[in-house]
């Protein structure tokens, strides 16, 4: 018996530092990717609107690693990140990015609109809003055939003001859909701050008007992330209940490739401070801490992706 627990002790924290080195090297790809985007971006390779996920890979790495593969996922125009965080292939992402038939979407999509039938990966969305009621879709097709997956909707935090959030959260809570919808909060819709644009500035409370079940989370900590999301899972999935999920966080980048990080609308100080809490840098310091990651593991991370 003794043995047993001993053996149970050593794996925990074995499984533990392989779990942390998924999340890292999730974050890391999307980080890399996003960077050779922009370079092939501004080489004129990559044709249309561009919206990069630089500083918000914590929240797309730490709802997805707690979906099964049958799940669903449907998300806006700023897509890259959570595709590769859904298994996507790089260069499927990338191939559709340069137009090619070889991409996710065989080339028709774009930056905007990722698709993937075989992650179930349903979309990026370039209407603001539109989106929100084909997750509420989904989420009554998976309760009337019966099933146990669930629907991660992620929308950024103007979506909120749009008649369509409104109408499906309404719907999915009346019918008690299996959906999970998470509000990437970043701060700004295109140049608009949230306190400009919203009466209330905390607003997963938006989910109170139809008795939802509702909650804030840090989006720059992944396992804050994780531990949101599990629980909104396992609420949908036992109970066919949704949540409404405000994930905080920050885009290091401008809103498109043809707007500035810095400069207009929000100032280079105010960049810096939140650069750093940089969602990777935060899990590589825990990491070292705890011991279960060394800087050659890092690097040979880093060149393997690049």
């Amino acid at each position: 018996m003794a043995a047993k627990k001993k053996s149970e002790t050593e794996t925990k924290p074995s499984v533990e530092a392989g779990r942390d080195m998924d999340l890292l090297h999730s974050m890391l790809l999307q980080r890399r990717f996003e960077e050779r985007v922009a370079e092939a971006y501004a080489l004129g390779k990559v044709g249309g609107f561009c919206h990069l996920y630089i500083g918000q890979e914590a929240v797309s790495t730490g709802t997805l690693s707690m979906l099964r593969p049958d799940d669903y996922v449907i998300t806006t125009y700023r897509d890259h990140g959570q595709a590769l965080a859904r298994g996507i292939s790089p260069r499927a992402i990338m191939a559709e990015l340069f137009g090619r038939q070889d991409g996710c979407a065989r080339g028709k999509g774009g930056s905007m609109h990722m698709f993937d039938a075989n992650t179930n990966f349903l979309g990026g969305h370039g209407i603001v809003g539109g989106h929100v009621p084909l997750a509420a879709g989904v989420g009554f097709a998976i309760k009337y055939r019966g099933g146990d997956q669930c629907i991660v909707c992620f929308m950024g935090e103007s979506v909120v003001n749009t008649g369509a959030f409104h109408e499906a959260l309404n719907m999915a809570a009346l019918w008690k859909l299996p959906c999970v919808f998470i509000i990437e909060n970043n701060r700004y819709g295109m140049g608009t701050s949230l306190e400009r644009a919203s009466a209330i500035h905390d607003i997963f409370e938006r989910g109170a008007a139809y008795n939802m079940a509702r909650r804030q989370c840090d989006g720059q900590d992944v396992f804050a992330v994780r531990e949101a999301v599990g629980e909104a899972v396992e609420r949908a999935r036992k109970e066919q209940h949704p949540t409404l999920l405000e994930v905080r966080t920050y885009r290091f980048m401008g809103h498109s490739m043809s707007d500035a990080a810095s400069g207009t609308y929000r100032t280079k100080a105010e960049l810096e401070e939140y650069m750093k809490r940089d969602p990777i840098s935060l899990l590589r310091a825990r990491m070292e801490d705890n011991g279960s990651l060394s800087e050659e593991q890092l690097q040979k991370m880093d060149t393997d992706i690049k």
